[in-house]
């Protein structure tokens, strides 16, 4: 079997070095503010739709009483934490805005060629042929009791490889970038993107959500490349062969 085109490989370690840094990057930013909401707003002192327990952020206690910022009656009014919080937004952010336009980047290059190409039609996209009750039940049955046929080397790829390849690329990474931009004040400035989300918050969420989706892909991707032969598979991604 051929192995992968160079062209793919590339785009693939693009990605898969740019997902790795925005996984991490993602998670510090998370655990800044481990609450996730559905709306337009959502704070501390809002009831949260989920709070996680990823920092010391975490059911911090919540605010003192508030205080005035100013001597004066017209004083805006802050809240005093009662807690030193964790916060790495800074660089967390600096580096998952650049890590995912790396991504956005390989990915176009990849959906442009694979389109051009015919590569989606011939390897990702499961035939007509193939899409048997039969078959379904015979893969799933396979994949239980992880009876993971031997690498070939090439994009030669199962029903349930495609669709979950198919799904992961044409779904839930777009929906992934798209929620990110709909967070993105600049954005949301130009384009009502937050709206169609039901607003920013929503949009958090549901951007936590397909992360969520990609890393249970990436986790059972790793499996499946262990259990067919992880060195033939690593020697197909890196150099064709």
């Amino acid at each position: 079997m051929r192995g992968h085109a160079r062209w793919v490989r590339l785009s693939h370690w693009a990605a898969t070095i740019s997902f790795i840094a925005l996984a991490f990057s993602g998670y510090v930013i998370l655990m800044a503010h481990p609450r996730l909401y559905w709306g337009n707003t959502g704070n501390d002192l809002t009831p949260a739709l989920l709070e996680l327990p990823i920092s010391r952020n975490y059911r911090h206690g919540g605010f003192e009483r508030a205080e005035p910022i100013f001597q004066n009656a017209e004083s805006p009014i802050t809240a005093i934490r009662t807690y030193r919080m964790f916060n790495q937004n800074g660089w967390g952010r600096s580096l998952h805005f650049l890590s995912a336009w790396v991504l956005v980047g390989a990915g176009g290059i990849y959906l442009s060629i694979g389109a051009l190409g015919r590569h989606f039609r011939r390897h990702l996209v499961p035939h007509r042929a193939e899409l048997t009750t039969t078959a379904f039940r015979q893969e799933i049955r396979d994949h239980v009791r992880l009876k993971i046929p031997p690498a070939t080397g090439g994009p030669s790829y199962g029903l349930l490889q495609k669709f979950a390849y198919s799904t992961v690329v044409f779904v839930v990474l777009p929906f992934t970038a798209i929620t990110g931009l709909a967070m993105s004040p600049a954005i949301a400035a130009a384009v009502p993107l937050p709206a169609i989300f039901g607003g920013v918050q929503s949009a958090r969420t549901l951007h936590f959500v397909a992360f969520v989706i990609l890393m249970c892909f990436l986790v059972v991707h790793v499996l499946m490349i262990v259990k067919s032969g992880f060195r033939r598979q690593m020697r197909a991604m890196t150099f064709g062969a």
